[in-house]
This record gives structure tokens, C-alpha cells and sequence, in this order.
């Protein structure tokens, strides 16, 4: 690789503290329709506002993983070019303003607002489908996890990597019908199963922080958020792996338009991130990893994770603003 392309997969560091304010405004406008019960008006107003912060930035950026492709999307679809496009780096943008809609309708844990960029062409354009997806946090040795294997032997890999039983093992599993097997197989080896309702790219994000006691993750959900749980993991060493899922025709048309050939392909997480990335996360509603936001005193509190992979640093800011 040259010189020169080197220095282009390098985004500019003053890009983190862009991400952590957009990420901040998009669950602050979510957060005040907490616990309506209309998720739709909850999400409609994080897109709202994380479109107008992009566009308020000096970058040419381009979503490839958004709300949608562009005819069910009215804003932050995927093709759609945000910023004020003043020859600025050019840039890919993942996000999700709100990840966990029936979460904040509900005041339920674990909502957030998440946001991922990358050096234009880096971030894999995911079709908006399923995927098979396994993940664990830095500090394995590579190649210890593998979608391929059984739950249950991913998960005495991950104790032998421990030096544990695996009954000291813990597994996030989304909690729907579909991982029956999946829970079934962790079960027999006498794993930890810690569920979520709802909330894929925090189930991921998990396994990054140790705090949190997950070790491993595992099951099928959304591929655009893959994509955004990868940008995490490359900024700490984790790993993953995922394949899309079809279900039908139409599945399988979305990825030819986003120019997928290889339906079958098992993807690692440097070929969904193939560049350095920067992550940001901020808590809509308290949860595991974030607190959520908070209104006191005529002030509005929120804590956001941001990392950076090409530094690799993982930063918690909370903010704390006159309203």
C-alpha cells in the first residue's frame, strides 16, 4: 500500500467530538418521547436530528447504512450525501438514531443513538437483510470463535481461551423463537445466557466491556448493524464474523444492488470495516453500557462511548448543558 493511501484511510481526529455531538442531539430528541408509545414519532425525531447535525458539519459524507434504501426512506437513506461537502475528506457514515424504537416507546433499558464513519469505500454497504453473527470482545486469541462451529463449542474455545469451566462463560443472545437451537446448545455445556428484547448493537458492544461479564455473542439479526457493531470491535481488538440471511427474492435483490455477488460469503470483521473507524454511542435510556439521558435542574445529562481504532481509544464523555 502506498504512502499516500495510507494516509488516506486516516480520518481526522477532530471527527470524534463531531460524532459524540451528533450521536448526543439524536437520543437527546428521542429521549423526550420516551415512554409515548409510538415508536415511530421516537425515531422520526432522532433522524431529524441527527440529519440536521450532520448537515450542520464540514465533511462530504455518504450514508451506506441508514434508515433504509431510498424509496422507504425520506431521510439518511442509504446513497443520501450529508455535510456541507467542502472538499473535506470524503466519508462512509453507519448509523442508527435510535436502535431499540419499542425500547424507548417503552422506557425500557439499553436504547441508543449510534453512528460509525470510515474513509470513503471502507465500510461494507450491507444489504438491509438478516445475518448470522458471533462476536467477542479484545483479548482472545484470533480465530478462537467461528460462525461455523456450534454455540456450545464457540463457547468452550472461549473457556479454554479463559482458562475456565464454560459454565463460567457468558453468552448475550437476542431472546426471540429463531435461537432456539442456539440457547438449547449453550445450555448443554452449561453457559451463561444473558438475553436481550431488543437492541443488537449494544448485545455486540457488550462483549468490548468488561464490566458488562459477556463474553461471547451470538445469533441472527439485523446486517446494517453488524456493520456498526464491527466499527466497535475494530477500535478495541474484538472479533466477529457474520453471513447474510435471505429470505426471498427481494433479499437477494437488495444485495445485487448494493453489488454483493457472494451469498453465501462468511465476512470477518476487517472486511466490513476495512479501514480505521471511529464509533460513537450515546445512552437514550439507561442500560447496561450507558446511562441514559437526564434532565435536571435545567440542565440535560447524556454519556456517550466514542472510540477511534486508529489510536485505539475508547473515551466515556458525559455532557452536562444549560437548557
Amino acid at each position: 500500500m502506498s504512502e499516500v493511501l495510507e494516509r488516506s484511510q486516516v480520518l481526522d481526529r477532530s471527527l470524534v467530538l463531531d460524532a459524540v455531538r451528533v450521536t448526543e442531539i439524536a437520543a437527546i430528541a428521542a429521549w423526550k418521547l420516551a415512554g409515548r408509545g409510538d415508536e415511530k414519532a421516537a425515531d422520526q425525531a432522532a433522524v431529524d436530528a441527527m440529519r440536521t447535525a450532520l448537515n450542520g458539519l464540514d465533511i462530504d459524507g455518504e450514508i451506506v447504512i441508514g434508515e433504509g434504501e431510498r424509496d422507504e426512506a425520506p431521510m439518511l437513506y442509504i446513497g443520501e450525501k450529508v455535510g456541507k461537502r467542502t472538499g473535506k475528506m470524503k466519508i462512509d457514515i453507519a448509523l442508527d438514531p435510535l436502535e431499540g424504537t419499542t425500547l424507548t416507546a417503552k422506557a425500557m433499558a439499553n436504547a441508543l443513538a449510534v453512528m460509525a464513519w470510515a474513509p470513503k469505500g471502507t465500510l461494507l454497504n450491507a444489504p438491509d437483510t438478516y445475518m448470522d453473527k458471533i462476536a467477542c470482545g479484545p483479548g482472545f486469541p484470533k480465530g478462537v470463535i467461528d460462525l461455523d462451529r456450534s454455540p456450545a463449542d464457540n463457547v468452550k474455545a472461549i473457556a479454554k481461551a479463559k482458562g475456565v469451566e464454560a459454565s463460567e462463560v457468558t453468552v448475550c443472545v437476542l431472546d426471540r423463537p429463531r435461537h432456539a437451537e442456539i440457547i438449547a446448545s449453550l445450555r448443554a455445556v452449561g453457559a451463561r445466557i444473558h438475553l436481550i428484547t431488543d437492541g443488537d448493537v449494544a448485545g455486540v458492544i457488550n462483549t468490548a466491556d468488561p464490566t458488562t461479564g459477556v463474553d461471547m455473542y451470538v445469533g441472527q439479526g439485523g446486517a446494517p448493524e453488524g456493520v456498526l457493531a464491527c466499527a466497535a470491535l475494530k477500535c478495541v481488538g474484538g472479533q466477529f464474523q457474520g453471513r447474510l440471511v435471505f429470505r426471498n427474492a427481494d433479499e437477494r435483490a437488495r444485495a445485487a444492488r448494493v453489488g454483493i455477488s457472494d451469498l453465501d460469503k462468511k465476512y470477518d470483521l476487517h472486511e466490513m470495516v476495512r479501514a480505521d473507524a471511529i464509533f460513537a454511542a450515546t445512552g437514550v435510556t439507561k442500560g447496561a453500557l450507558l446511562d441514559g439521558v437526564r434532565f435536571e435542574a435545567g440542565f440535560v445529562h447524556t454519556h456517550t462511548l466514542v472510540m477511534n481504532s486508529a489510536t485505539r481509544t475508547v473515551r466515556e464523555v458525559r455532557m452536562k448543558r444549560a437548557v
